[in-house]
């Protein structure tokens, strides 16, 4: 497998975290979330993403609640528990090591 689709897939965690950080949201607007901010470089099929989120659910980071809006179908939305915001800090701890880590040995610039 190639390094950027393995590196891709061990931050999917991270970053679905992230989408949900400060609002609940359906899994359409995870995904729509990620792409838009990765600049189109970051997709999630939503075929990966929902086994992704049930698994959080699982592991109790998240909570996912059905909810009815007016001339909307039903659409399930997750927020993060108190555990998945512990998890989500974690994450990020280590991965700005990481990425600091790999800027220093290869030479790589961060862009802005």
């Amino acid at each position: 497998m190639a390094p950027q689709t393995e590196f891709k897939r061990g931050s999917a965690e991270l970053m679905v975290l992230a989408a949900i950080e400060h609002r609940a949201r359906h899994g359409y607007e995870i995904a729509k979330l990620i792409d838009d901010r990765s600049g189109g470089v970051l997709c999630f099929h939503i075929a990966s993403l929902y086994p992704m989120l049930y698994r959080m659910e699982r592991r109790g980071w998240i909570e996912g609640k059905w909810i009815e809006k007016a001339g909307q179908r039903k659409r399930r939305y997750y927020r993060l528990k108190p555990e998945g915001r512990k998890v989500l800090a974690h994450q990020r701890s280590t991965w700005s090591e990481l990425l600091n880590a790999l800027q220093r040995v290869a030479g790589l610039e961060p862009t802005r």
